[in-house]
């Protein structure tokens, strides 16, 4: 007999509420060896592999490839290679109970309203099950106490056994569709196919019932649907299109190219999407003020390009000369929560990087107490996994200050976005030559512009300039660093 587990959605970081199963790296029923690739999963914050803990095998994978699950939520049933019927399958899919996640306070919420009767339902009709019916024990339960005939099913389990999906669906009621609105809100009752088709199968007027699912269990996918779209002859002066509305949060389609219209629709993925929230949450509700100023990088410049072997980057340097300005003036080396201002000890700067699924802030923990040579080092594993999507939760989470820096694109200045709940960014320029007072000489060496964005409920202007002026000094003064 098997030795039988459930994979349910996994949690990273204590922000974390849902994941995006990106892609199903082994097939159902495919053995696979410790340490193997399962699945790609996206959270809000970064996209992460998990890795088999023992060899085995998915004998039912339920969730779909792009679909949004909360945390908890049961994914697909695991064996340790055995062979496991439909039965045990559908009998450990029966036990699990899936756990509440949300973070909702119960001393706000509102009291329960108080129920209405209403008159029960008839029983249903007694059915009677012939034995030798392949059908799997939990599905003939449900079949008796819906009072479904099995002898009108074609299962759909191995070797057309009815599973209890398939008592589900014969049982579900069949009702009209209500359409409201230029696109309906409700696609064909009862059809068995993915949100994303469903949705498409409604935009492109694409009647499902007539469609064979290539999904499992003859699921309808989005590709089923995208091949029965015929797409509008061309006309000379087309309308302006619109875009259909967004994706539901239960899926995270493919681009969609609207025929006609030059314009391919891409929906947000679940880390751009949570960045667009928290940004906009930043800029709205923390009152953000700005403090800029010049500064000669001619030395930092010169003391980088006399190290002997690898280099530290621009940016490592710039990392040292954060952290111990934080240590000058704690100020700014906060964090801010509801009415609290937490202060921290170390300097935990979270860095900038650009991946190709969005902005990740990969933290250098204690950045303070390394040399720029170990912060070298520490950034770049970071980087490299930021951008791979295998950053672990701690490596992300957390923070008290943060540094991005676009010199490398030639920006010259910008402004930046506080990454809540820190309390300061610095944003950071290419450095370009420009003329500066040397002691009464006129001088033209590489400058920085720098930008530091602050939270005014917890930092004051004078706090913002004390920090930006011990910055300038390391900086002008690297062998401070």
């Amino acid at each position: 007999m098997a030795n039988l587990k459930l994979f349910t959605m996994p949690k990273w970081g204590i922000e974390m509420s849902e994941g995006t199963i990106a892609e199903w790296m082994v097939a159902e029923n495919a053995p696979f060896e410790k340490g193997a690739v399962l699945a790609l999963i996206e959270t809000d914050k970064i996209s992460n592999e998990v890795e088999a803990e023992a060899p085995g095998r998915f004998v039912r994978i339920m969730a779909e490839a792009g679909g949004t699950y909360a945390v908890g939520a049961l994914l697909a049933v695991l064996s340790d290679g055995g062979d496991a019927s439909a039965a045990e399958i559908d009998a450990i899919i029966g036990t699990f109970k899936q756990a509440d996640t949300s973070f909702s306070d119960k001393e706000d919420a509102p009291a329960p309203a108080p129920m209405a009767a209403v008159a029960s339902p008839p029983p249903p009709a007694q059915v009677a099950i012939p034995d030798g019916t392949l059908i799997s024990p939990v599905a003939r339960d449900r079949a008796m106490a819906a009072g479904v005939d099995v002898a009108t099913l074609q299962g759909s389990g191995r070797g057309g056994r009815i599973t209890a999906q398939d008592i589900d669906q014969a049982a579900r009621p069949a009702s009209a569709a209500v359409l409201a609105g230029q696109f309906p809100l409700t696609p064909e009752s009862g059809a068995f196919a993915s949100p994303m088709a469903k949705r498409l199968s409604v935009i492109h007027n694409v009647a499902l019932s007539g469609i064979e699912g290539s999904g499992p269990r003859g699921r309808i996918r989005k590709a089923d649907v995208l091949a029965r779209v015929v797409p509008p002859a061309p006309e000379p002066a087309p309308a302006p299109v619109t875009a259909p509305p967004p994706p539901s949060a239960a899926a995270a389609p493919a681009s969609v190219v609207i025929p006609g219209g030059g314009v391919t629709v891409k929906p947000m993925s679940s880390m751009r999407r949570t960045i667009a929230r928290r940004l906009t949450e930043s800029k709205s509700t923390i009152p953000h003020f700005y403090v800029r100023r010049r500064v000669r990088a001619d030395r930092l410049l010169a003391l980088r390009a006399a190290v002997q072997g690898q280099k530290p980057s621009v940016n490592d340097y710039l990392i040292k000369a954060c952290a111990l300005a934080l240590m000058e003036v704690p100020q700014v080396n906060i964090q801010v929560h509801g009415n609290d201002i937490h202060e921290y000890d170390n300097a935990d700067i979270a860095v900038a990087v650009a991946t190709e699924k969005g902005l990740v802030t990969p933290i250098v923990t204690g950045a303070d107490h390394r040399s720029v040579s170990d912060i070298s080092t520490v950034m770049a594993g970071l980087a490299q996994r930021a951008k791979s999507g295998k950053l672990k939760p701690e490596e992300f989470s957390g923070g008290s200050f943060s540094l991005s820096n676009l010199g490398g694109f030639g920006v010259e200045q910008f402004d930046a976005i506080i990454n809540p709940p820190q309390g300061a960014i610095l944003a950071v320029g290419t450095a370009r030559p420009e003329p500066i007072d040397d002691d009464g000489a006129f001088r033209i060496v590489p400058v920085f512009h720098l930008s530091l964005s602050c939270d005014h409920r917890a930092i004051d202007g004078a706090d913002g300039g004390r920090f930006m002026a011990a910055l300038a000094n390391l900086i002008e003064h690297p062998e401070l660093l």
